[in-house]
């Protein structure tokens, strides 16, 4: 099994939640945007974030486990 798409999809996710963490703070976007200053994805962006770090994770371990 090849982990270079895990790795992709999770670089992906990351820096989907970044960009939802960012407009969540007013940062970027447009100020039309339900999501532009709330809170709420302030939160979210950081979840998605961490959630594509943990597949990034799981890609590279699995990476690992097949050189073994």
């Amino acid at each position: 099994m090849n982990s270079i798409p895990i790795i992709i999809s999770g670089i992906i996710i990351t820096i989907f939640g970044i960009i939802f963490g960012l407009q969540g703070q007013g940062m970027v976007g447009p100020e039309q945007s339900f999501m532009y200053q709330s809170s709420e994805w302030i939160n979210n962006g950081n979840y998605i974030a961490m959630f594509g770090v943990i597949v990034i994770l799981i890609g590279y371990v699995v990476e690992k486990k097949k050189l073994i």
